[in-house]
């Protein structure tokens, strides 16, 4: 199993939730984060005084999935969630050694 983790531009969450839907990922987990990298945040300008806002709004996205739909996921999340602008976001890819559900005890990929 593989734990896929993407940060991405908050606009583009319902395209990148379709496009998982589409190829079968039934769940995944999502949060509201903020951070920056290369984009290094932006100056804005509010009530007439300048300030810099260091760290950008982002969602996190959280899915663990079976090992087969790993490659189909990651083209799908890129697929919709580029803009070809800086700051799209970044995509990691780590291994899961066990999932157990907890209501049913189930372990392994039956419990994805």
């Amino acid at each position: 199993m593989k734990k896929i983790e993407a940060v991405i531009k908050p606009f583009k969450l319902d395209e990148v939730r379709e496009s998982l839907s589409e190829i079968g990922v039934t769940g995944l987990t999502v949060t509201e984060v903020k951070g920056f990298g290369r984009q290094k945040g932006h100056t804005e300008l509010y009530r007439g005084a300048e300030y810099v806002v260091d760290f950008l709004p982002k969602i996190k996205l959280e899915l663990v999935i079976a090992d087969h739909l790993a490659d189909a996921s990651v083209e799908a999340i890129i697929k919709a969630a580029r803009t070809g602008k800086i700051g799209d976001g970044k995509i990691f890819v780590t291994s899961i050694e066990q999932v157990i559900r907890i209501r049913t005890g189930e372990t392994g990929e039956d419990a994805v």
